[in-house]
């Protein structure tokens, strides 16, 4: 478990991270969303003591993590795929952070089995590919088989089946009961992956809570009608206060009304209908209407 209370960090006047206060829970995947330079790799960073926090505290599993020995037995992370000396193997980045954590040598060779990188072993890093180095990072985290686990965007790179396998993953580590952080800008990835949400912008918390609660405090589920009747359609929908706008592809997205109530309603005013199809509000519209006021530089502006 990873607990944040009233976690602050001041770079001088300008305020990285304000007051954050969260619990990530083990037996689930959380994700930890935010626009760029929400502060999420900072509060990321403190959890695991490498940027010490201005006031505030944080603890895995009940205690500071930065005093814990062999740290990697406690938490492993992902931070940064590009962190690495490219001049030794994968065999040899693994091996040595092994010893330094007293971690059998066979653990080496288990992850890297695990993450597909066993017939890169001898590869020296520095000519791996993003994906790879992704798998690599991933192998790190799981090196010394932790309770805990942090990812930060730990989908750059892969390609289709590198997600759907990190996608696997991420899932059977939580079901292992372990506690899993994923820091991601793939909203739609995100659907697929979390079950727990943990939202900030400008550094201060916004959400925390299950993925669908978050998504239904977004944008009106609506649902989109086809129809060679629009103006028919409008004129039935009024007296229930729906809105009716016409897309380019000549659809029609309606919302107010579900889609029982709209096929009702066009059958007694006979509007012939082609398709009914209802549509739920999406994580990655809700993320962008409630954190509209919290990015750092948005369209049209530079701050």
């Amino acid at each position: 478990m990873i607990e944040v209370n009233e976690l602050t960090k001041r770079y001088g006047r300008t305020k990285a991270v304000g007051g954050l206060t969260f619990t990530v829970r083990p037996g689930r995947v959380t994700g930890f969303l935010g626009p760029n330079g929400a502060g999420k790799s900072t509060t990321l960073r403190m959890i695991l003591g490498l940027n010490s926090p201005t006031s505030g505290t944080v603890v895995v599993n009940g205690q500071p993590f930065r005093g814990l020995p062999r740290g990697l037995r406690h938490a492993g992370a992902l931070l940064d795929a590009h962190d690495v000396h490219g001049g030794r193997t994968a065999r040899a980045h693994l091996s040595a952070l092994a010893h330094s954590n007293g971690l059998p040598r066979r653990r080496v060779d288990e992850v890297l089995e695990e993450v597909g990188l066993a017939d890169a072993a001898r590869r020296r890093i520095g000519g791996f590919s993003l994906g790879m180095k992704q798998r690599l990072g991933i192998a790190v985290a799981l090196l010394g088989d932790p309770p805990v686990l942090l990812f930060d965007e730990p989908l750059n790179g892969l390609d289709p089946d590198g997600v759907l396998w990190v996608r696997g993953l991420f899932r059977r580590l939580a079901a292992e009961g372990r506690t899993v952080l994923v820091s991601s800008h793939l909203m739609r990835e995100m659907e697929h992956t979390a079950e727990q949400l943990i939202v900030i912008g400008r550094g201060e918390l916004i959400a925390a809570e299950s993925l669908e609660e978050f998504a239904a405090r977004g944008a009106r589920p609506s649902v989109t009608v086809r129809t060679p009747d629009v103006a028919g359609l409008t004129s039935a929908l009024a007296a229930e206060g729906a809105s009716v706008h016409r897309e380019d592809d000549g659809s029609c997205t309606v919302t107010g009304p579900g889609a029982k109530r709209i096929g009702e309603l066009a059958l007694h005013h006979r509007v012939l209908l082609y398709e009914l199809t209802p549509r739920s509000a999406s994580l990655e519209e809700a993320f962008m209407e409630l954190t509209a006021g919290s990015v750092e530089y948005g369209s049209g502006e530079a701050r």
